[in-house]
């Protein structure tokens, strides 16, 4: 018997869509929690490649939640024993690694060629970056994000609105699963809904998960959801998400860290912490950099929202 033939014989998949699965490009940012979910799945639906990209390597407090990892994985590359998990898996899908943090520089090669993004990187400036570049590009983004024992997941972009179009500013207070804690099986079921809305974009099922929320509550037990094909986008998508090759001698960039939290500056004329900074001051652009986005968003947003426009955000891990 086929090894796929438990979803050939689906209505709407068949061997015409197990063809397609088969010469599918998938780009998958992170390997953690929710990659540990979706890679097996997709590998073992037979997604023909998988390109899987996470600077990070395991740790011992990674192995709760992050199944896909051993106790002799500690140390090593994520991305790299993700792909060898997967080859042993199923040698049909062809995994690649790359061990590196994603910036919109990088993204832009890694996304030539793929139909699908998935961001599964727990990063508020990876997924800014990821939907604002999928949306110009017009490749569909799967993203979710899990914190404690709630998270979401929705299709943007190929067709669809995008993420800034539902989630326009971020929220006064954000907390990590490192802060907050997270669950194991949380983080698995909204991986493997990951995948199933990869596999239905990839097979051209309707009703397409592009436009589509899904939220799930596991401390109340609540599972809703709602489409967003009419979301408006953003007048302008600002701050915009810049990468560290994208930085020029004209820009100020502004290190919110101090050096206890950052030795080194992004770039040598950085400033450090630096003078208020005014709406047009310079007639340059103002980059405000810190480790995971979240200050120099805030920092961005309120140039902004006082009638700046050039301004961005470098988030540098």
């Amino acid at each position: 018997m086929s090894r796929y033939a438990r979803q050939t014989c689906l209505p709407g998949v068949g061997e015409e869509g197990q063809a397609r699965l088969t010469e599918a490009r998938v780009l998958v940012v992170g390997a953690g929690g929710l990659g540990s979910a979706l890679l097996p799945l997709l590998a073992g639906a037979g997604v023909g490649a998988l390109r899987i990209v996470d600077p990070d390597t395991v740790e011992e407090s990674n192995l709760h939640r992050q199944t896909l990892y051993r106790m002799e994985d500690i140390g090593r590359a994520k991305a790299a024993v993700a792909a060898e998990r997967l080859a042993a898996l199923n040698p049909d899908c062809v995994a690649t690694a790359l061990v590196a943090r994603l910036d919109p520089v990088l993204a832009r090669a890694e996304m030539a060629g793929a139909q699908v993004v998935v961001d599964a990187a727990d990063s508020v400036a990876v997924t800014y970056a990821l939907s604002d570049l999928c949306l110009a590009a017009g490749v569909p983004l799967v993203s979710a994000s899990v914190v404690g024992r709630a998270g979401h997941v929705g299709g943007f972009c190929g067709g669809a609105p995008s993420y800034r179009a539902v989630f326009p500013d971020l929220p006064g207070q954000m907390q990590s699963c490192a802060s907050a804690g997270v669950m194991g099986p949380v983080v698995a079921s909204l991986g493997a809904l990951q995948a199933q809305m990869v596999l239905a974009v990839l097979l051209g099922q309707a009703p397409s998960p592009l436009g589509q929320m899904l939220t799930l509550d596991a401390a109340s037990w609540r599972v809703s959801g709602f489409r967003f094909d009419a979301a408006p986008e953003p007048e302008a998508a600002l701050p915009r998400i810049v990468g560290l090759g994208e930085i020029t001698r004209a820009d100020r960039v502004i290190e919110l860290r101090g050096p206890d939290e950052a030795p080194d500056l992004p770039v040598p004329w950085a400033e450090r912490g630096g003078a208020p900074v005014q709406p047009g001051e310079g007639g340059g652009r103002t980059v405000f950099a810190c480790a995971t986005g979240l200050r120099a968003w805030r920092a961005a947003r309120a140039v902004v929202a006082a009638g700046g426009r050039e301004v961005a955000v470098l988030a540098t891990g």
